[in-house]
Protein backbone atom coordinates (compact mmCIF):
# COMPACT_ATOMS: atom_id res chain seq x y z
CA UNK A 1 0.00 0.00 0.00
CA UNK A 2 2.74 2.38 0.92
CA UNK A 3 4.05 2.02 -3.13
CA UNK A 4 0.65 2.63 -4.19
CA UNK A 5 0.67 6.08 -1.87
CA UNK A 6 4.29 7.03 -2.44
CA UNK A 7 5.84 5.18 -5.02
CA UNK A 8 8.47 2.58 -5.08
CA UNK A 9 10.96 4.59 -3.54
CA UNK A 10 9.44 6.97 -1.34
CA UNK A 11 7.27 3.63 0.23
CA UNK A 12 11.06 1.78 0.20
CA UNK A 13 12.59 5.40 2.00
CA UNK A 14 9.86 5.43 4.63
CA UNK A 15 9.85 1.96 5.57
CA UNK A 16 13.78 2.08 5.71
CA UNK A 17 13.01 5.14 8.42
CA UNK A 18 10.83 3.24 10.56
CA UNK A 19 13.26 0.22 10.72
CA UNK A 20 16.14 2.38 11.84
CA UNK A 21 14.08 3.97 14.75
CA UNK A 22 16.41 3.32 17.74
CA UNK A 23 15.20 1.48 20.65
CA UNK A 24 14.80 2.89 23.61
CA UNK A 25 17.94 3.46 26.36
CA UNK A 26 17.37 0.13 28.66
CA UNK A 27 16.17 1.08 32.04
CA UNK A 28 19.06 0.55 34.68
CA UNK A 29 18.20 -3.20 36.98
CA UNK A 30 19.23 -1.27 39.95
CA UNK A 31 16.48 1.14 39.25
CA UNK A 32 13.62 -1.69 38.96
CA UNK A 33 14.98 -3.51 42.07
CA UNK A 34 14.84 -0.32 43.99
CA UNK A 35 11.69 0.33 43.17
CA UNK A 36 10.67 -3.15 44.08
CA UNK A 37 12.49 -2.87 47.59
CA UNK A 38 10.91 1.04 47.80
CA UNK A 39 7.42 -0.39 47.52
CA UNK A 40 7.79 -3.69 49.60
CA UNK A 41 9.39 -1.61 52.87
CA UNK A 42 5.85 0.73 52.45
CA UNK A 43 3.78 -1.93 52.51
CA UNK A 44 5.52 -3.65 55.37
CA UNK A 45 6.13 -0.79 57.76
CA UNK A 46 2.15 0.14 56.44
CA UNK A 47 0.76 -2.93 57.97
CA UNK A 48 1.00 -5.25 55.21
CA UNK A 49 -1.49 -5.63 52.16
CA UNK A 50 -4.21 -6.29 53.60
CA UNK A 51 -4.19 -3.47 54.88
CA UNK A 52 -2.02 -1.20 52.80
CA UNK A 53 -1.10 -0.68 48.93
CA UNK A 54 1.05 2.01 47.28
CA UNK A 55 0.21 4.19 44.61
CA UNK A 56 0.06 3.03 40.90
CA UNK A 57 3.38 4.47 40.13
CA UNK A 58 4.91 2.30 42.06
CA UNK A 59 3.66 -0.41 40.30
CA UNK A 60 4.90 0.61 37.03
CA UNK A 61 8.72 -0.70 35.61
CA UNK A 62 11.46 1.37 37.59
CA UNK A 63 8.82 3.54 39.86
CA UNK A 64 7.25 5.28 37.39
CA UNK A 65 7.02 9.01 38.17
CA UNK A 66 7.74 8.00 41.97
CA UNK A 67 11.11 7.95 41.26
CA UNK A 68 11.49 11.47 41.91
CA UNK A 69 16.17 11.29 42.12
CA UNK A 70 18.43 9.21 41.32
CA UNK A 71 22.27 9.95 41.94
CA UNK A 72 25.36 8.98 43.56
CA UNK A 73 22.99 8.53 47.11
CA UNK A 74 20.57 6.43 45.69
CA UNK A 75 17.05 6.44 43.94
CA UNK A 76 14.52 8.42 46.17
CA UNK A 77 10.98 7.71 45.67
CA UNK A 78 8.05 9.94 46.60
CA UNK A 79 4.69 8.17 46.84
CA UNK A 80 1.54 8.15 48.03
CA UNK A 81 -0.80 5.21 49.78
CA UNK A 82 -3.52 3.85 51.33
CA UNK A 83 -6.34 1.43 52.24
CA UNK A 84 -6.10 -1.55 49.39
CA UNK A 85 -8.70 -0.41 46.51
CA UNK A 86 -7.95 3.93 47.78
CA UNK A 87 -7.00 4.51 44.09
CA UNK A 88 -9.54 2.64 42.46
CA UNK A 89 -12.42 4.00 44.68
CA UNK A 90 -11.08 7.36 44.06
CA UNK A 91 -10.30 7.84 47.94
CA UNK A 92 -7.81 10.10 49.34
CA UNK A 93 -4.34 8.86 50.35
CA UNK A 94 -4.41 8.37 53.93
CA UNK A 95 0.00 8.15 53.84
CA UNK A 96 2.82 9.79 51.82
CA UNK A 97 6.01 8.06 51.88
CA UNK A 98 9.39 9.04 50.71
CA UNK A 99 12.50 6.51 51.01
CA UNK A 100 16.02 6.21 49.69
CA UNK A 101 17.18 3.34 48.21
CA UNK A 102 21.30 2.32 47.85
CA UNK A 103 22.26 2.79 44.58
CA UNK A 104 22.83 -0.84 43.64
CA UNK A 105 19.01 -1.30 44.50
CA UNK A 106 19.59 -3.82 47.28
CA UNK A 107 19.61 -1.89 50.29
CA UNK A 108 17.20 0.58 52.21
CA UNK A 109 19.09 3.88 53.15
CA UNK A 110 16.24 5.74 54.59
CA UNK A 111 12.89 6.41 55.16
CA UNK A 112 12.73 9.95 55.29
CA UNK A 113 9.04 9.91 55.74
CA UNK A 114 6.28 8.30 56.34
CA UNK A 115 3.07 10.02 57.58
CA UNK A 116 0.21 12.05 56.37
CA UNK A 117 0.19 13.27 53.00
CA UNK A 118 1.33 16.68 53.15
Amino acid sequence: MLRQLFGAAAGAALAAGLMAVPAQAEMATSQIKAANLARMEAERINGGLTRYFTANCMHQKGGGNCMVNAGPDGYLFDFLGGAPGWEVTKQAATVQTRILISPNGASVVNVEYNGAPR
